[in-house]
């Protein structure tokens, strides 16, 4: 079939072969298929959709475009977790040690920081000497040693869906739901874990913005994993705040070893807990009620925080930070943002709220941009609290003073405040296993 063919027959609403879709992916990541054929593919899955097994071919001819990890040394115990991006979502860093403390092997590539969502890598990356690049021995090593092993994506991994992001990035095709899942669940399958867990975000921060629509990504995801071999579940989760009070690199690994301590948020931990118990009961075969147990004791005991210091320290991270996290460089421009009247603080744009902490210097406004590691915003108050005139809303930092007032114009525009509280939303919208 003719590449103009393949166009044709999506257009028209056509399933197409598991092999055309095949040597159609494998075509464009060689260069033998030209973009403007391909945008023109893109726009017409946008428009006709693709059914469960076209959407399970796309994704095993983009796992297989590239290089792919075996973890089957490491055992059946492999779990892996994928946020689709919010603002102050440290899970990782937290999940990580938790679920290797109880008894499972979490081996993850995650991804840096773009526009307004933090990345796991930047955070990581706030300790002097960790390894954010390691050989694929290095990182079994890790991984075997001492049951977690987080390094960066590889380039090798899933070209094909890098062409493909780059492509739908500009000819509009970003927000198509078979788009996405094929992505997201290409790199999570070649990245090799038995056990995947999806912590699919809604609301004013994250890509979609209903529960319904991330419910049913969710579900895709979820049925394209189940048809690759994978144990799945999911967990759509609130993204109308953020997570915790920290949106900033080194400000959210501070809290995260808060929660580690047994400290911390409620929203945090309990969604951390959530997530820990779907990936714990998936590798280890638990019932969900015991696997929670098993986490919230992790917690409890100090295993969970005395597994992340040995996480830091054997991927070269300076693991005295973890000891004493106010040793941490402090930003050395600050600013507060206080309350103008009393009221209910009864929404937040949670992007506009990370786009303020990019504006403070947290985030990269381009792949090339620096961020400065110290830069983001502590929240004081969050969706659903009583403020009086006055009072705090938020304290910002940062390493270069003139971002200050742009970036406190920015936040105080995030916020809608009301005489009447909201009403409550929750943290936790849908599970899916």
């Amino acid at each position: 079939m003719t590449m103009y063919e393949v166009i044709y027959e999506k257009r028209q609403g056509h399933a197409l072969p598991a092999s055309v879709i095949r040597d159609t992916i494998q075509g464009y990541t060689e260069g033998r298929i030209p973009d403007y054929q391909m945008a023109a593919l893109l726009m017409a899955v946008c428009f006709r959709g693709m059914d469960d097994t076209e959407l399970a071919a796309l994704t095993d001819a983009m796992v297989h475009s590239g290089q792919t990890l075996d973890l089957s040394t490491l055992g059946e115990g492999t779990v892996d977790k994928h946020s689709t991006g919010g603002v102050g979502d440290k899970t990782t860093l937290i999940l990580a040690p938790l679920v290797a403390a109880c008894g499972l092997t979490v081996a993850k590539m995650s991804g840096r920081g773009l526009g307004h969502t933090g990345g796991t890598v930047d955070k990581l990356e706030s300790f002097p000497g960790y390894q954010t690049t390691l050989t694929p021995a290095a990182f079994l090593a890790q991984a075997r040693r001492h049951g977690v092993a987080v390094i960066g994506q590889s380039g090798n991994l899933t070209p094909a869906d890098k062409k493909l992001y780059a492509l739908r990035d500009v000819t509009a095709t970003v927000d198509c739901l078979p788009l996405i899942a094929s992505s997201v669940m290409s790199k999570k399958i070649a990245a090799g874990a038995r056990s995947i867990v999806l912590d699919v975000k809604c609301g004013s921060g994250s890509f979609m913005k209903t529960p319904a629509d991330a419910g049913l990504l969710a579900e895709k995801m979820v049925a394209i994993g189940r048809a690759a071999g994978r144990n799945m579940a999911a967990v759509v989760t609130d993204m109308n705040r953020p997570l915790g009070r920290a949106v900033g690199n080194i400000l959210e690994v501070q809290e995260a070893i808060s929660v580690l301590r047994g400290e911390g948020e409620a929203d945090l931990r309990r969604v951390c807990v959530t997530l820990a118990a779907q990936m714990i009961a998936l590798g280890r075969r638990l019932p969900l009620s015991e696997a929670e147990s098993l986490a919230e004791a992790a917690l409890a005991d100090g295993r969970a925080y005395a597994k992340f210091g040995e996480w830091i320290e054997g991927q070269g991270g300076d693991v005295s930070l973890v000891r004493h996290p106010d040793r941490f460089p402090a930003a050395p421009y600050t600013e507060t943002v206080y309350a103008e009247t009393a009221g209910f603080l009864s929404r937040m744009d949670t992007a506009a709220v990370g786009l303020a902490a990019l504006a403070l210097g947290a985030g990269r406004e381009t792949k090339e941009s620096a961020i400065d590691l110290s830069a983001g915003i502590w929240l004081c108050r969050k969706t659903g609290d009583f403020v009086e005139a006055g009072e705090p809303l938020a304290h910002l930092y940062t390493s270069r003073p003139e971002r200050l007032a742009p970036a406190a114009t920015q936040y105080r525009a995030a916020l809608t405040f009301s005489p009447d509280a909201p009403a409550p939303t929750p943290l936790v919208y849908q599970i899916i296993s």
